[in-house]
């Protein structure tokens, strides 16, 4: 049967989530980002150079309006004929000039910062797809599709967003502190250290707010994987949702986990917006401030009318890289938790490492050897017990037995899927384990019960084990396999588009296209596992008969639960608890009366084998 949709396990970005190895993942990622280090110092550069420009604009701009003002108060007191345009034209003209050269910086290490990330997300994306295919399957037995796939989108994603974004904002906040405070001293130091005496005030605020929103940001992302992995199986399923009445279900169950959703998000989003109207009233005090030690000062002629417009200018940018330095710590930890997730799956440990010196299986004949297996998906649970078997060349293989016996492991051990803990598998006499597994592979053919297409057309899905067949091997495999028939039929034949809802190709016509799929490799060993057990009748002969051709001069493995399919086996193989109970012919096995003889009446006795 096939799988239900799984439940994401994927985390979305900014989770609030707090990295296990903070230096070391640092560390990680300081070194990839040193691959790229000239262009970071450019980054570097432009970022600061930009802030400086627009830092020294007030303190210009002051300048003018001290001339304005000394011109006016000149012109009321009869000691001035007017005021000097062609000055405080010079000064707007230096001000453009300044102001675009910072837009002009802040553009380029924008483009070159965004640039880096870029690379450094296609980087880990390639290097996380390629460690997918490098991890032993065991791993995704115990990890779900969604958390495997969190890695290539939201946890790369997050890592992009920091990298492009938050880095840059470090070294301009920064940058923008100090120079704006070295500015405000250079006008007064006393009007400096008052303002500064807010700092402490507006980073306890701060630090009290994001400490209270921190949790229900948590909740909130939490909650949203929740409301999404459910929309997803609803959506998946919609037909079954529908023919069992349970939109009712799925709504009260929807409407549950929205509310909750909306609870975490309403929380987070109230406390994120208290901080600006808490940041600007603290910069009114600041205002108030200025202003009446500015006009005190400039009465008592201690500094210029303009040093206060620059002033009040500099109070207000002051507060806004306050509050961009005290989240910095915040998206720090978000930034390298992201990282550590990707880092993590890369230093996942592979699948065992193949000899330079393993051999490459050429001509086999497919004789298979089992020699006293042992084999347990954990230490502590054996399923397969001292299993031995010796397969000729060409045999027709069948292997039955009930649900957990070791039907489907025995083939994945074959192919080695899984490595066993004991013992030996031979292929024409040679340790599997002294083949590559890619070369081993390919000399095996494979239809399973799932028919996995992917999105592509009919000639490609066919063509997918071997891309450089030509039309006429892809309609020889499409006779053989009986489907070419029905493709002709089809919007497009060959060239059809297949996807998952690709409602006019039925699920026996895509099992068939599997088999067509198996044959154009022209295996030496054919592994069939249940490759006819959620098909029609009519439909199952048809691919009975395709399998027939499949298997024709070839070794065949053949897990079956009709046993009405594989009355003509050259051998049996009845397992139970991860042993061989029986082994024979379809009639020796009968005639013996014993377990085999028992799962056939079984079968017989409810209509699942019609003589």
């Amino acid at each position: 049967m096939s799988k239900a949709p799984q439940r994401p396990g994927g985390r979305a970005p900014n989770t609030g989530e707090k990295p296990k190895d903070f230096k070391g993942t640092a560390k990680k990622l300081i070194k990839i980002l040193g691959e790229y280090k000239f262009t970071l110092m450019i980054v570097f550069s432009f970022a600061v150079l930009s802030t400086v420009f627009a830092i020294v604009g007030p303190k210009i701009l002051g300048m003018a309006t001290t001339r304005l003002f000394e011109d006016i108060m000149g012109m009321i007191a009869g000691t001035a004929t007017g005021i000097d345009f062609g000055y405080i034209g010079q000064i707007i003209l230096i001000l453009i000039g300044l102001y675009i050269v910072s837009a002009t910086f802040s553009y380029i290490q924008g483009y070159l910062m965004a640039g880096v990330a870029m690379k450094i997300t296609h980087k880990l994306r390639e290097r996380i797809f390629d460690k997918i295919h490098k991890l032993p399957i065991g791993y995704y037995d115990k990890k779900s599709h969604g958390d495997v796939l969190s890695h290539l989108t939201n946890d790369v994603d997050a890592v992009s967003q920091s990298l492009s974004n938050s880095i840059t904002q470090i070294i301009t906040s920064v940058t923008m502190l100090l120079g704006i405070t070295i500015m405000m001293f250079t006008i007064s130091w006393e009007i400096t250290l008052v303002t500064l005496a807010t700092l402490p005030i507006s980073f306890l605020i701060l630090a009290f707010i994001m400490k209270r929103s921190q949790k229900h940001f948590v909740a909130q992302q939490k909650h949203l994987g929740l409301v999404n992995g459910l929309v997803e199986e609803m959506y998946g399923n919609h037909t079954l949702v529908k023919a069992f009445n349970g939109q009712a279900q799925a709504r009260q169950e929807f409407d549950e986990k929205n509310n909750v959703l909306y609870k975490s998000a309403w929380k987070s989003q109230f406390f994120t917006g208290l901080m600006m109207p808490i940041m600007l009233f603290i910069g009114n005090i600041s205002y108030v401030i200025v202003c009446i030690m500015g006009g005190s000062f400039a009465a008592a002629g201690r500094i210029a009318v303009g040093d206060i417009q620059a002033f009040i200018q500099y109070v207000q940018q002051f507060h806004q890289p306050v509050a961009q330095v005290a989240n910095i710590g915040n998206v720090l930890q978000q930034t390298l938790a992201a990282s550590e997730r990707v880092f993590t799956f890369l230093e996942e440990k592979d699948e065992s490492v193949e000899t330079a010196e393993s051999k490459k299986p050429e001509k086999l004949s497919g004789g298979v050897e089992f020699r006293q297996v042992k084999f347990g998906y954990t230490p502590d649970k054996e399923i397969i017990h001292n299993f031995s078997v010796k397969v000729k060349p060409g045999q027709k293989v069948a292997i039955v037995g009930p649900t957990g016996a070791g039907k489907t492991t025995l083939v994945k051990l074959l192919m080695r899927f899984y490595d066993i803990n004991s013992g030996e598998i031979l292929v024409d006499g040679v340790n599997i384990n002294d083949y590559k597994r890619n070369d081993l592979r390919a000399n095996f053919g494979m239809v399973l019960q799932d028919a996995w297409l992917y999105n592509d057309t009919i000639c490609n899905n066919i063509k997918y084990g071997r891309p450089d067949a030509d039309k006429e091997m892809v309609l020889a495999a499409s006779a053989a396999a009986q489907s070419d028939h029905f493709i002709r039929t089809l919007p497009d034949g060959y060239n059809m588009i297949l996807n998952e809802e690709s409602s006019n190709v039925s699920a026996g016509e895509r099992q068939l296209l599997t088999i067509a799929r198996a044959l154009i490799t022209d295996p030496k060993i054919m592994i069939l596992d249940e490759a006819t057990s959620s098909v029609d009748t009519r439909t199952e002969l048809l691919i009975q008969k395709a399998m027939d051709n499949l298997i024709k001069n070839r070794t065949s493995f053949i897990i079956a639960h009709r046993l009405s399919t594989i009355r003509n086996a050259d051998v049996i193989l009845v397992l139970n608890e991860g042993d061989i109970v029986e082994q024979g012919t379809h009639d020796e096995l009968l005639a013996k009366g014993g377990f085999y003889a028992e799962l056939y009446n079984s079968q017989f006795k409810h209509g699942i084998i019609e003589e």
